[in-house]
């Protein structure tokens, strides 16, 4: 049961908690990135367009620069708003007689929902596509994508969760137990592994299997524009954004984005730092509809 930190037990400290945070997301995240990273080798879902010595050592740049720029950038992190909201009665939960066990369920959804509605933005709005295109202008996809963001992007995201920590009211425990969900979610979703299919087609009713969110990296517009989700699957159900499967299947189906296939632009930590203010503004928006009529079946 998650329940919010009062003091009384000296191990449920809030400093306690807030001390041995960035511990515990460095080192889940380590366990997920190696427990993933052999699954990928053991059992690969599709063969790789580009070797990892290529794309690997950027793309981990890329997530490690934006480590660094958060720490400077937005020292208060979602999990130190959440101190201070608690302290000073901020938010929907705090304002409201939740029982303890309901906490962390509902803090999970209600951060989960705002991030797919973020996402969406990111692909709406043609400012924030081209920040986010960095993402998905990898050429291929596994663990490594799915920690691959410009700093901007990052940055813009981390802002946008201490403001909804701050609206939800969420616990301490509830946003630390979502932030490792979401990182070992985010590696999961984007792995380059074959899940059996008859535990995938259930698994994806779960949380947000690397089949279905593979789809929304295919270099096809219309198929980017669906699966948004990276970690509960009910979203994209709900909100009609929903795809089953790419028309060309995942081993032919081609991954990136359009005008950006050069991988001495893509793949390079500098090219992926300059691409968000490469090309015209515009072209791209989720709100287009003159796609051709292709169906995938759902």
């Amino acid at each position: 049961m998650i329940v919010r930190l009062n003091g009384d037990d000296p191990m449920l400290e809030e400093g306690f908690v807030l001390a041995h945070e960035p511990l515990l997301r460095i080192s889940s995240f380590a366990a997920v990135f190696i427990a993933v990273g052999l699954w990928e080798l053991a059992a690969p879902r599709r063969a790789s367009a580009l070797p990892r010595r290529q794309r690997w050592p950027a793309n981990l740049a890329l997530a490690a620069l934006n480590t660094l720029v958060l720490r400077a950038l937005v020292p208060l992190a979602a999990v130190g708003m959440a101190t201070f909201a608690a302290h000073k009665g901020w938010g929907f939960l705090n304002h409201f007689d939740v029982p303890g066990w309901a906490l962390l369920p509902l803090s999970i959804i209600a951060l989960d929902l705002a991030v797919w509605l973020q996402h969406v933005m990111f692909h709406a709005v043609p400012a924030l596509w081209r920040l986010h295109r960095v993402h998905h202008a990898d050429l291929d996809i596994d663990l490594t994508t799915g920690a691959r963001f410009h700093p901007i992007e990052m940055v813009l995201s981390a802002l946008v969760k201490l403001a909804v920590v701050a609206l939800i009211g969420a616990p301490v425990a509830a946003v630390i137990f979502f932030e490792v969900l979401l990182s070992a979610t985010a590696l999961f979703s984007h792995a380059n592994i074959n899940v059996p299919p008859r535990i995938e087609r259930w698994l994806r009713w779960i949380v947000v299997t690397p089949d279905m969110h593979r789809v929304h990296h295919s270099i096809e517009d219309d198929e980017t524009n669906s699966n948004f989700g990276f970690n509960l699957p009910w979203w994209d159900r709900l909100f009609g954004t929903y795809r089953a499967q790419p028309r060309a299947g995942h081993e032919g189906m081609i991954i990136g984005i359009h005008g950006h296939t050069d991988p001495l632009e893509v793949s390079h930590l500098g090219g992926m730092l300059l691409l968000p203010f490469r090309g015209e503004v515009g072209g791209y928006t989720i709100n287009r509809r003159d796609w051709p009529n292709k169906q995938a079946t759902r």
